[in-house]
């Protein structure tokens, strides 16, 4: 499980005295209790793992944000400790799809939901972001299906 594996790594961080690890699995692990809180379920099972890929895909994106603001603010030392945080974080999200990988999870949406309309994009794009399970980017699996819809 997913949160056993942070609680770990966290502990030998703790261990090593990596104090940058320390301070991301940390700020991770909160986010997965508020996470919890959010949906009812702390003190029961917990998030499963593709709920807790969720959080972190959503932490991670949140780094990368806060990067980029920083390098157009000019604060590069900054904008390197998010990035770094951002690959803490990543090395537990699966494997991004490719633009390829995607599209064909599009092609098989568009079989399943019918053709690509404006009105029903959210529905293909939520049915592909369900099947890559955390592993495809919103933002380019959005794009494919513009794509697909200006055919």
């Amino acid at each position: 499980m997913l949160q056993e594996r942070i609680e770990q790594d966290l502990k030998s961080a703790l261990l090593s005295r990596d104090a940058a690890k320390v301070s991301v699995l940390r700020s991770l692990k909160s986010a997965i209790t508020y996470a919890e809180v959010a949906r009812g379920v702390k003190g029961s099972d917990g998030l499963n793992d593709p709920e807790v890929i969720d959080v972190l895909a959503k932490e991670s994106k949140k780094r990368q944000e806060s990067a980029t603001l920083f390098m157009k603010g000019g604060a590069s030392d900054r904008a390197a400790k998010e990035l770094e945080e951002r690959a803490i974080i990543d090395q537990y999200l699966p494997a991004a799809l490719t633009k390829e990988e995607i599209g064909e999870l599009v092609n098989k949406a568009i079989q399943t939901l019918g053709e690509v309309t404006p009105q029903n994009m959210g529905q293909i794009i939520g049915y592909v972001k369900q099947a890559a399970k955390g592993a495809a980017d919103g933002s380019i699996v959005a794009e494919v299906v513009k794509e697909r819809l200006k055919r």
